[in-house]
């Protein structure tokens, strides 16, 4: 489609202001995407912190509320209290601990427009991400309204056109406003309301003995677990990670409680005894039965790193909601857009990804398609498409297969550039950064089990070979140029 042409047969957008909710990486992605399109006239970013960075804006202390709720099944659960500070705005506390370094290496995860400092170790520190946040964002802090969360989001028709009117509440002076906007993008994130399973007897035992169930947002050093007897459930990144800090302190061995087994290398660098998953809490006993049988005695602490649910409290008005058990997000085409009122977008639903250059790839298919240069399909297709997703996915719906972001950004890069339609171009990986996506994992075991120190991955013992596109080292991301983009075999092209 020739730049500035305008999409034939399709819904046809009239957007001119734009609410961003979040002033994490997707929201700062969204902002500078809207912004080089030069098609919208205002453009507010709301966040309810005083500074950005979302999950990467490191509180020490948690929430006087937290682990308060266990079990924790249902997404219709109170928030976690803010930390109110002598002379500052409230805190939210994120889920990040206090040593915590990247899973991803330092050339795959910032926004490609913008690298890490090349003498950063090769998995930055928590530290160096929110520092390059805060320096990312210095070209649209004049959009943002800090410590303002929004409280209320709702939808009503005017001439045709959606429209959404939006509540948000300054934590400085107090003051409601209330705004209308054309579109919304949802950025608020989905590590905020934890998942605690509803084991047998999981109730009884909390309450009998509070604060020895918590879960990983509530981690943050593993001193306060020395010479305690210590499970910890999950094996997935964060639960590996925390249960390889905490077992050099607790009481030996830390037992890592699982679903499907832990690799070895990941099992050797946690410490840990692997252990299959708690079938039932025995409160008189202070124990726990695994499936097998197997009774463990005396437990001192159990922290679920079993993930989080999807919540968005402020579109409590949307129907049908878009949110019911907090598994997935609802009526959603593509992992983005609204199906019913593709005026809401929500960036950064999926899961196991490197998030900020996918970030880039989903603004810059919304700021397309909110400009009327790139066209969604009927309301029917949308539908369809949710519909054969979530049946093939299951309840796994938003988790993307190994090889998935890969394929997406670079599919995304080539429809967004043979379309001719003018804005900011989206990221676009090599050969090399894709070969690095395929063996981070690998890479990061070495890496902690070398002190963290490794500023490259040839330290680590990792060369790149040149063998080949981003395709073929990503066999098993095969198919997502169909499931994730277009409804067809190939990328459409617009009109």
């Amino acid at each position: 489609m020739p730049s500035g042409s305008q999409v034939p047969n399709s819904r046809r957008f009239d957007i001119k202001n734009v609410a961003i909710i979040g002033a994490g990486p997707c929201g700062l992605s969204a902002a500078k995407y809207l912004i080089a399109q030069n098609t919208f006239e205002k453009i507010v970013i709301f966040e309810q912190q005083s500074e950005v960075g979302g999950v990467w804006n490191y509180s020490r202390d948690i929430s006087s509320n937290a682990n308060e709720h266990v079990p924790q099944v249902s997404s219709d659960c109170p928030p976690d209290v803010p930390l109110k500070l002598d002379k500052a705005p409230p805190v939210f506390p994120s889920p990040m601990y206090e040593t915590l370094h990247t899973n991803i290496p330092r050339a795959l995860m910032p926004f490609t427009d913008s690298a890490f400092h090349s003498d950063l170790l090769i998995f930055p520190s928590r530290q160096d991400v929110q520092e390059y946040l805060v320096s990312y964002s210095q070209d649209v802090r004049h959009l943002i309204q800090f410590s303002t969360p929004v409280e209320d989001v709702r939808l009503r028709e005017v001439d045709g056109n959606d429209r959404w009117d939006v509540d948000a509440i300054s934590l400085v002076t107090g003051e409601i406003t209330s705004s209308t906007y054309d579109a919304i993008v949802v950025a608020s994130g989905h590590y905020s309301v934890v998942y605690v399973p509803d084991i047998d007897g999981i109730e009884g035992f909390h309450k009998a003995y509070p604060g020895t169930i918590s879960h990983s947002k509530y981690y943050r050093v593993p001193e306060p677990f020395t010479n305690k007897k210590v499970v910890v459930v999950g094996n997935a990144a964060s639960g590996l990670d925390i249960a390889a800090q905490i077992s050099r302190v607790c009481q030996k061995p830390l037992l890592l409680s699982v679903r499907t087994p832990t690799s070895p290398d990941n099992l050797e660098w946690t410490g840990a005894e692997e252990v299959p998953q708690i079938e039932e809490f025995l409160v008189a006993e202070r124990s726990v039965r695994f499936q097998g049988g197997r009774v463990e005695k005396g437990i001192d602490a159990v922290i679920f790193a079993t993930g989080y649910l999807y919540s968005y409290p402020f579109l409590k008005s949307l129907n049908p909601p878009a949110v019911t058990d907090g598994r997935r997000v609802h009526g959603v085409y593509k992992h983005l857009f609204h199906i019913d009122h593709p005026t809401m977008v929500f960036p950064g639903l999926p899961i196991k990804v490197v998030p900020l250059p996918l970030s880039q790839s989903q603004a810059a298919i919304v700021s397309r398609t909110w400009a009327n240069l790139l066209p969604l399909p009927s309301v029917a297709d949308m539908r369809k498409w949710e519909d054969e997703e979530a049946e093939r996915r299951g309840p796994k719906y938003h988790v993307w297969p190994v090889g998935g972001d890969s394929e997406y950004i670079n599919s995304v890069h080539s429809w967004v550039t043979k379309s001719g339609t003018p804005g900011k171009e989206p990221p676009h990986w090599g050969p090399e950064l894709c070969w690095q996506r395929t063996i981070h994992a690998k890479a990061k075991i070495r890496f902690e089990l070398e002190g963290r120190t490794a500023k490259s991955l040839e330290e680590l013992g990792f060369e790149y070979q040149p063998d080949g596109d981003c395709h073929k080292q990503n066999k098993n991301g095969s198919g997502l140029l169909r499931l994730l983009i277009s409804g067809s075999n190939e990328l459409r092209s617009p009109g």
